[in-house]
């Protein structure tokens, strides 16, 4: 199970995330651009200094994250609140890269498509959407529930 965050632009969800997949041991992967430079001190301080024991890789750009997972053959789980499928209904795989778009306009439609499923997280009708460290804690909980894998 991998976690990969898609051009994040707020530093502190991306150091609570990256904290959250060290805790977890769990890699993580990071779509550059990112709207922050590694260096930010609110990255550094919501990442604390879990920073250094989770694996991170930053990808250039969304084709070299592509051919990152085509050449490993990892399935790719989109959360977004443009899906009809609840997250809770899908099947995880230890394999499985769970992908989270930028806070303020998640992922483009060709990102979106290239994904083997597209996943929402239900929320009360009326409301935009969560906090994305937190769909992320929700998500991953679930899929390694699922598959029985992690620490």
């Amino acid at each position: 199970m991998q976690i990969a965050l898609f051009q994040p632009d707020i530093p502190q969800n991306t150091g609570t995330i990256l904290r959250l997949c060290a805790c977890l041991d769990v890699a993580a992967h990071i779509i550059e651009p990112a709207g922050f430079p590694v260096s930010d001190r609110h990255f550094r301080r919501a990442g604390m200094d879990y920073l250094d024991q989770v694996s991170i890789t930053r990808h250039d750009s969304w084709s070299k994250f592509e051919q990152w997972r085509n050449d490993g053959g990892f399935r790719l789980i989109l959360f977004t609140t443009k899906a009809a499928g609840s997250y809770l209904d899908y099947r995880y795989g230890a394999n499985d890269v769970l992908l989270f778009g930028r806070e303020s306009a998640g992922v483009p439609d060709a990102v979106a498509a290239s994904a083997d499923a597209r996943l929402l997280i239900p929320i009360k009708p009326g409301l935009r959407s969560l906090n994305v460290a937190m769909a992320a804690a929700m998500a991953l909980g679930e899929a390694l529930r699922q598959t029985g894998s992690g620490v």
